[in-house]
Order: C-alpha cells, then sequence, then structure tokens
C-alpha cells in the first residue's frame, strides 16, 4: 500500500522548522500532512511503541488522529496519553521505555498555528540535525510505501500522570513546604491540570488564574514573555498578597516567574537560583548554562564548587550537553529549565517546586533569594531587532570591538567580554533578527550605556 499523498495534494514543507514543526492550520499543516509525518517517522525511527499527546489547541485532536493514523498504518503500537504538556510526552516515553514519542502542539505560537515535537528513546531529541531533516525529505518525496503484509498497529490509552506527578514530587519534601500562596496563570493552556493533580499533596495555597483550558485563548496566546501578558498575574499577585506567581506558556514547558511584589524575574537570575539548589543536594555537580549571559551562573556554580558548562541555545544542544556532562541541571535564560533524572529533557512544574522548598528551607522571600544577584550582574534582557543583513551587522561589531575585549566566544554568535561589561549578540534560526544580550559587573549605569551604544550600532526596527 502506498500513500498518494503528492498526488491529490501540492506538498507545502514550511512548517519544517529548525526543532520542530509549526505551521499556519490548513494551508502550512492539516490532517493529511500529519498523516504524512507519522508514516514518515514511522519509516525513519522504525519504533514499535510509540506515546502521542497534544496540547489545548482546537486543532490538535484531529491532527492527533491522523498521526496516530500515519503511524499504525506503517505497524506502530500508539499509546495516547490524552490532552497534555510536552514535557508528559518525555517522561512517559522514558519512564515506561518506549521507542518514541510524539506532542502535538504549537506552544506560544498564534491560535491558527499548530505543530508538533518528536523525541525518540529515552526522550532523546530529534532535531533538525538528527532526524528531523530525514522526516521531511521522506515526506518530501512522495514514496512513503508501507508493505501489503504490514499489520495494522494498534491504539490503546496510557494513564501516565499519577507516575509523572509522583515523579514531579520527588523534587521536594513535600511536608516541609511552608503553606504558601502562590498565583498560577496557566494562560488557559494545559499547565493548569497538572496544578490541580499537584494541589492535593502540596500545602500550598493555589490562586488560579486564566485556569481552565481553553483552545480558544480568550486572554490571547499563552506568551509570558510578552510584557502586556503579565499584568494579570502581577495584579493577581497584589490583591491576594501571594509569596509569588508562576506563568506558563501554552504546552507549559516553560515557566515564568514573579516575586511578592510582582516584579517579573529574568530567567537568567532564575538559573542561578536552581544552581545553588542542585549543588546543595550534590556538591560538585556539573551545570550547564546558555552563553547569553553567563557571569551570574559561572560565580555562583564555581563558588558551590560546581563545575559550569556552556552549552549553545537550543534545547537539543542542551540535551545533549547534559547527557554528555552527566550534568544535574542546565537552565537557559528563555525559560527553559533541564533535568538529569527528568530523562535531561525540560519542565516548567520542576523549577517552581524547588523555588518552593528553597524559600522554605531559608525562610526567605523570592525577592531575597535573587536581589543581591541582581544587583551583582544587571541585564538588560534580550532585545530583538530586524536588520537587512544579521550576519554583516554581526561581523562589524566584532571587527569593533574585538582588539579591546579580554574574552572571545562563539559558542552561539559571538559573545565578547571586557573587565567590567560583556554582551553576546546571535541571530535567529528562521528570520534575519540579531538577539542582544549586555550584563556588567554590578553597574546598572554602564549595562545601559553599552545596551543603547550597540542597539545604536546595530539599528533596525523592533522584533
Amino acid at each position: 500500500m502506498r500513500a498518494n499523498y503528492h498526488e491529490e495534494h501540492p506538498v507545502d514543507l514550511s512548517a519544517f522548522k529548525a526543532y520542530d514543526i509549526r505551521g499556519r492550520i490548513p494551508d502550512q499543516l492539516n490532517v493529511d500532512l500529519a498523516e504524512q509525518i507519522g508514516l514518515a517517522y514511522a519509516a525513519w525511527l522504525k519504533p514499535r511503541n510509540v506515546v502521542v499527546g497534544h496540547d489545548i489547541r482546537l486543532t490538535s485532536p484531529e491532527l492527533t488522529e491522523a498521526v496516530i493514523s500515519g503511524l499504525r498504518k506503517a505497524g506502530v503500537h500508539c499509546h495516547f496519553i490524552g490532552e497534555c504538556g510536552t514535557e508528559e510526552i518525555y517522561f512517559a516515553t522514558d519512564h515506561f521505555e518506549m521507542d518514541g514519542g510524539i506532542m502535538v502542539t504549537a506552544s506560544h505560537n498564534p491560535k491558527d498555528y499548530n505543530g508538533m515535537k518528536f523525541v525518540r528513546e529515552q526522550s532523546r531529541p530529534v532535531s533538525g540535525d538528527d532526524g528531523l531533516g530525514e522526516i521531511r525529505a521522506l515526506v518530501a518525496s512522495g514514496q512513503l510505501n508501507v508493505p501489503a503484509n504490514q499489520a495494522q498497529g494498534t491504539r490503546s490509552n496510557l494513564d501516565h500522570r499519577p507516575a509523572y506527578i509522583d515523579h514531579l514530587l520527588q523534587y521536594v519534601d513535600a511536608p516541609s513546604l511552608k503553606p504558601l500562596r502562590i498565583v498560577t496563570n496557566a494562560g488557559h493552556g494545559g499547565a493548569g491540570t497538572v496544578i490541580d493533580a499537584l494541589e492535593p499533596h502540596l500545602p500550598i495555597e493555589f490562586i488560579k488564574i486564566h485556569h481552565e483550558p481553553n483552545g480558544h485563548f480568550p486572554e490571547g496566546v499563552p506568551n509570558p514573555l510578552l510584557i502586556e501578558n503579565r499584568a494579570p498575574t502581577i495584579e493577581a499577585i497584589r490583591s491576594s498578597k501571594a509569596d509569588f506567581g508562576i506563568a506558563w506558556d501554552g504546552d507549559f514547558d516553560r515557566c515564568f516567574f514573579f516575586d511578592h511584589e510582582g516584579r517579573f524575574i529574568e530567567g537568567y537570575y532564575m538559573v542561578g537560583l536552581l544552581a545553588a539548589s542542585f549543588l546543595e543536594r550534590e556538591p560538585g555537580a556539573a551545570i550547564a548554562y546558555d552563553p547569553r549571559l553567563t557571569w551570574n551562573t559561572e560565580d555562583i556554580v564555581r563558588e558551590a564548587g560546581g563545575r559550569p558548562i556552556m552549552s549553545k541555545t537550543g534545547h537539543a544542544f542542551f540535551k545533549a550537553t547534559l547527557r554528555h556532562e552527566n550534568a544535574i541541571y542546565g537552565g537557559e535564560m528563555s525559560a527553559h529549565h533541564y533535568f538529569r533524572d527528568f530523562a535531561s529533557c525540560d519542565s516548567g512544574m520542576i523549577p517552581w517546586l524547588l523555588v518552593a522548598e528553597m524559600m522554605s528551607k531559608r525562610d526567605q522571600s523570592l525577592a531575597e533569594l535573587v536581589d543581591a544577584r541582581m544587583a551583582r550582574y544587571p541585564a538588560s534582557g534580550e532585545i530583538n531587532r530586524k536588520v537587512e543583513d544579521a550576519s554583516a551587522t554581526i561581523s562589524e561589531i566584532r571587527a569593533a570591538f574585538e582588539g579591546d575585549a579580554e574574552g572571545v566566544d562563539t559558542t552561539d554568535g559571538i559573545s565578547l567580554s571586557f573587565a567590567d561589561w560583556r554582551f553576546n549578540l546571535r541571530m535567529s534560526n528562521t528570520e534575519p533578527v540579531i538577539r542582544l544580550n549586555v550584563e556588567s559587573r554590578g553597574d546598572v549605569s554602564l549595562m545601559e550605556e553599552k545596551t543603547e551604544m550597540l542597539l545604536g550600532m546595530i539599528g533596525g526596527d523592533l522584533a
């Protein structure tokens, strides 16, 4: 039997990105293409058992069924875990020793988009450098053949969540937690369901806003990185006098923190805080971090006797680094946090549990846990600019500063460090955008001055 996709449909493979699939519905991604992707994934990986789940988007169930159809035609046994977060696919694939996992999600993309994320055995990532290109080529070929004698695979439901909740709770001593009041903003994505499942096990009062899953996204697509999306969380923290707040993106593989005053805490400082937490548990452990902002994390790790390991930005690189270095934890300033005991994958639930435990053990607020570090290494946060030629712009800036730099690093883009300040410039993988990060040693004015200077040299428009 042969899938005759190209005989009836012109193929549009623009939804294939560097790390996953993301595209508009239905022109860039639809049920026909989803079934082809299921067939291609099976042809490339040759799995026997695959976990499949989806986020809360309105188009996710039908796309999921199409993927399952493709997998089953190829003889794959599909284990459906239902509506879930991306990290639940990671967990189920690894915990139940499956051959692979597929998550149908577009995370924080606009609501007329959808997509997919893939893993193989042990939840190892499938990305452009390892599998996704081959899957794309198989779809493009139109030659996805299924042997005539191929037995159809099965479809069954897998109740993974009790084991997943048990795993999350292993990261903290729940009885020792203080009765904190925490605002949770799921953005009408999937995080609220997991909070509800954790709630009976924790002495925590949750103030839940935008809690129920709703693929219509009545409050806008959940993306707490957008400043305009933060107001509801801030207002709820202040009105309820909560101890801190958390907001997630749609598939909750990232979590964002707010202190008791409603102040947004940059992900950079959360990386350092979580690194310190893990080094208390395992002195001397390796900690992975990204090149954009580094001084705070490096200092914390070294002061605690750990081993700082720089990784190129991006989930596939971080997961490979954690595995290669046996790093206990890795964090990106973009609010992706990776854990060795979570199949070296990212979770948006583990970080806030660890923060609640640190606050309880140290009897300190989140602000008290990070304020000194923020003052020691003030940072610009990531600033994006659209330019005509990103590569040429970065080369010009490198040439202007490199001669006076004390350190040059090209792990990801270009990082130049000086006695009292440093910066990183890197290009987007998918658009003509430059991303700038600047930090200094305890000098806010210097950081702001250098940021403005570099933005003047970059030019372009806000992205």
